[in-house]
């Protein structure tokens, strides 16, 4: 096998609770809703995919922000994602609401850093964007300013 090869595997763990490990040997639940048999206990296999979307976006976001020796104190990664009615219920529209917190942080270096993951780096945004609208928003708030809005 070539060496861009990603393997992973699911395990039935109970009831309808999965756990799925990948090439990097760690393990991660999930579940499904009550109303298919499920006990509601870990994130839907669905939610894992915009878990993976913030995470591989914020990834990229500090990586940027470190190269350009920029401190980021917290980052959010708010995820919406606009459902089909019908199935398989894919994603159709998905907003990411970013906040970045930290001093003298400017927004264009955040907007900078934004561009470069969600059209160059992040490898999730890139898949779903071939079956989604993906749309993003941003604001940049001083350690203060996050403790009162978010706490």
């Amino acid at each position: 096998m070539g060496k861009n090869i990603l393997k992973a595997e699911c395990r039935l763990a109970g009831n309808r609770a999965l756990i799925a490990k990948s090439d990097s040997g760690h393990w991660t639940l999930m579940d499904v809703p009550e109303s298919v048999g499920g006990d509601e206990g870990a994130m839907h296999p669905f939610e894992h995919l915009f878990a993976a979307l913030a995470g591989c976006t914020a990834s990229d976001l500090l990586y940027v922000m470190q190269k350009k020796r920029i401190r980021v104190d917290d980052l959010r990664i708010e995820v919406e994602a606009q459902r089909a009615e019908s199935h398989p219920k894919i994603a159709e529209k998905i907003h990411l609401h970013y906040i970045v917190v930290g001093t003298d942080i400017s927004e264009d270096a955040v907007s900078k850093a934004i561009d470069l993951s969600q059209n160059k780096y992040c490898s999730v945004s890139a898949m779903l964007r071939a079956s989604a609208e993906i749309t993003h928003s941003f604001e940049v708030l001083t350690p203060d300013e996050a403790y009162e809005k978010l706490n």
